[in-house]
């Protein structure tokens, strides 16, 4: 809108000057200069702002890069912005970094960045890199073991087979030395998958990575379920916001007999058709 507004000035100056009823609101210099300053610290913000508020790609391991990408470039204070835009920038990033402040928050957000095969390890502190790892070799291990233990064990067969003989050859199995490796446990192999997964090459900056977590899926059988945990997650409520703003359209005085049923169906068709 304040960029509009800047575009059209000259015009609007013209219309409110013609009138003696609005002349007074012509805007000042002083207007201009605040209106200028402003639109210059909030309108790199724009495409990111839209950006994270999509809904059909992966938009919540994009948050710590952007982050960073404001805190060392887009807002950052320069030598010819006047002071009221430094101020509305230092203002904004304070306030970013406040938002995401949180304990919770961080370790969510280091965890989807370091799942995510586009960045990894780039955006999170070296101080609590171990850290994020131990702790995704921990939930990966948990979620495995509670996998393994619903599973239960088979059923054991009704009919058992006759009991065979046995083979002169099998005496001398258990007493010849073994050279059969140990099996690995579930830890062991959850840490040479993430191992493996940070020496692979970087990828390009617009791959899928649900996209690409799909085709490496058979090399991480055990990080891509963690991958596809964290990566749905929406950086923000916009869709979801969305879905209601449909609904409470949908859902008038006039029609507050509708079915639940019947609304759903008519969400489902306003944001599919």
């Amino acid at each position: 809108m304040i960029e509009r507004f800047l575009e059209q000035e000259k015009a609007i100056t013209r219309v409110l000057g013609a009138d003696k009823k609005t002349c007074h609101l012509v805007p000042t210099w002083q207007d201009l200069e605040v209106l200028e300053a402003t639109n210059k610290a909030v309108k790199p913000l724009q495409d990111f702002t839209d950006a994270l508020s999509g809904e059909s790609y992966v938009s919540v391991s994009c948050i710590k890069p952007v982050l960073h990408l404001f805190k060392t470039s887009l807002l950052l204070p320069e030598e010819e912005d006047l002071e009221l835009t430094k101020t509305i920038k230092a203002n904004i990033m304070r306030y970013l970094e406040s938002k995401y402040c949180d304990l919770e928050k961080e370790e969510l957000l280091d965890m989807a960045t370091l799942l995510d095969p586009r960045f990894r390890t780039t955006y999170i502190d070296a101080s609590k890199l171990e850290v994020v790892k131990k702790r995704a070799v921990s939930e990966i291990s948990a979620f495995c073991n509670s996998t393994t233990e619903e599973a239960g064990p088979s059923a054991v067969q009704e009919n058992t087979p006759p009991k065979k003989k046995m083979a002169l050859g099998a005496f001398f199995k258990n007493s010849a030395p073994s050279t059969m490796p140990h099996p690995q446990s579930e830890k062991t192999k959850v840490e040479t998958e993430l191992a493996t997964y940070f020496l692979i090459p970087d990828i390009e900056p617009d791959t899928d990575p649900l996209e690409w977590w799909k085709l490496h899926q058979p090399n991480f059988p055990r990080l891509s379920l963690l991958a596809k945990k964290y990566l749905s997650i929406p950086a923000t409520s916009a869709p979801s916001e969305r879905v209601f703003s449909v609904g409470g359209g949908i859902v008038t005085c006039n029609r507050a007999c509708l079915k639940p049923e019947v609304v759903d169906r008519l969400i489902f068709l306003a944001k599919n058709v």
